[in-house]
């Protein structure tokens, strides 16, 4: 790998392939969001990015393209051309067989089956290959599938809304609607990107929630291009923590199309006797020491069900339990100009700690107006 010294011209191609890689968002899970360009005498000649696990990746479709014009070219990749036969043949190898002068790269493959050997394959080629290029807007592509490959845990977004004086609900339940028609536009925007969508029991028995993304406010909300229509809409999984398997099976989310996971202490005998519209399935966790499901292990369950990035909705035991165990990459809260009294439900339960260097400590990404609301990302620490 060579420590280049980038052109200016470097820089315009590899962020055209980042804005390119963007159009696969909401449906290259569990695989990786990519995007290449191919360059031949400072002109663009072919694009191409990865739209779903199983078709052609990002290099394959800008070489489909540019077809013999890619001789001698130069090519823009956002993450390392593969270098294994999975769903489809190695990219490494097309680069190749194509004729290209040079590729440059914005940062390595972390999947272990990749990682290095990509490049390899094309520098034995005599390709000249150059590593590192806007390394930093190519993770942002990518954070929960290189966490998953990584840690093997998926990456965490806690997402709740709240008043101004942090409560989420009134002492009696009440909670519709905290924030305005905006916000919640706003929310499916995030919800598309997501592998799967946890909650709790006790929301799902008090709100009867969908849990899925809901096309027509997605193409409002203001991140939408029309990059998907509502029939390819990947609706994430739907992930119900139901330890005692308390759920009558009977609510709204069982409804709908599309794969549900229950997860629970111990198996429950009426699934199988039951007709779902829902794919339902059940997984069984071990307990932890406050004898709740192991959220640790929970996490590497679903890693291995390829879940790269996990959206929780939940109320303020299990969010506060995320928070506590340290569980969180990112905490999503969007915030309503009213007051609700010290007798309403508060945002997230945690210890009563006792010196300030134990509180939980978040850094502030970003803040938002979404309609009369205020959005806040953050992240831990």
């Amino acid at each position: 790998m060579n420590a280049a010294h980038f052109s200016d011209a470097d820089k315009i191609y590899m962020s055209r392939a980042i804005e390119i890689a963007k159009k696969g968002r909401f449906t290259t899970a569990p695989n990786p969001n990519v995007g290449c360009v191919i360059v031949s005498n400072n002109i663009i000649i072919a694009e191409g990015f990865h739209q779903k696990a199983g078709l052609p990746h990002a290099e394959i479709n800008a070489l489909a393209f540019a077809q013999n014009n890619a001789l001698n070219a130069t090519c823009y990749v956002t993450l390392e051309p593969c270098s294994h036969y999975g769903r489809t043949p190695p990219c490494a190898l097309a680069l190749t067989k194509a004729g290209v002068k040079r590729v440059v790269i914005a940062m390595v493959d972390p999947n272990p089956q990749v990682a290095g050997r990509g490049i390899r394959i094309l520098q034995e080629a005599g390709i000249e290959v150059d590593v590192g290029l806007l390394e930093n807007e190519a993770r942002d592509l990518n954070r929960g599938f290189i966490k998953r490959m990584q840690t093997h845990k998926p990456r965490v977004t806690v997402k709740l809304a709240a008043s101004l004086d942090g409560k989420t609900a009134l002492r009696n339940g009440d909670s519709k609607w905290i924030t305005g028609p905006q916000a919640r536009i706003d929310v499916q925007y995030y919800r598309a990107q997501q592998s799967a969508i946890l909650t709790g029991c006790g929301t799902v028995i008090a709100d009867d929630p969908s849990l899925n993304v809901r096309y027509p406010e997605l193409q409002q909300s203001a991140g939408f291009a029309n990059e998907i229509t509502a029939k390819t809409v990947r609706q994430p999984v739907r992930i119900v923590l139901d330890a005692h398997n308390k759920l009558s099976l009977n609510e709204k989310l069982f409804t709908l199309a599309g794969r549900v996971i229950l997860v629970a202490l111990s198996p429950r005998t009426d699934l199988q006797s039951k007709q779902f519209t829902a794919d339902v399935e059940q997984i069984i966790c071990a307990e932890d020491e406050a004898r709740r499901i192991d959220l640790n292990m929970l996490l590497t369950r679903l890693a291995e069900e390829e879940i790269n990035d996990l959206w929780v909705e939940a109320g303020a035991i299990l969010s506060g339990a995320f928070f506590d165990q340290g569980l969180v990459d990112e905490f999503i809260l969007y915030q309503a100009p009213k007051l609700m009294g010290d007798q309403a439900r508060n945002l997230v339960n945690l210890p009563d700690y006792s010196k300030m260097d134990d509180v939980v400590q978040l850094t502030l990404q970003d803040v938002a107006i979404i309609g009369h609301d205020i959005r806040l990302i953050s992240k831990r620490d």
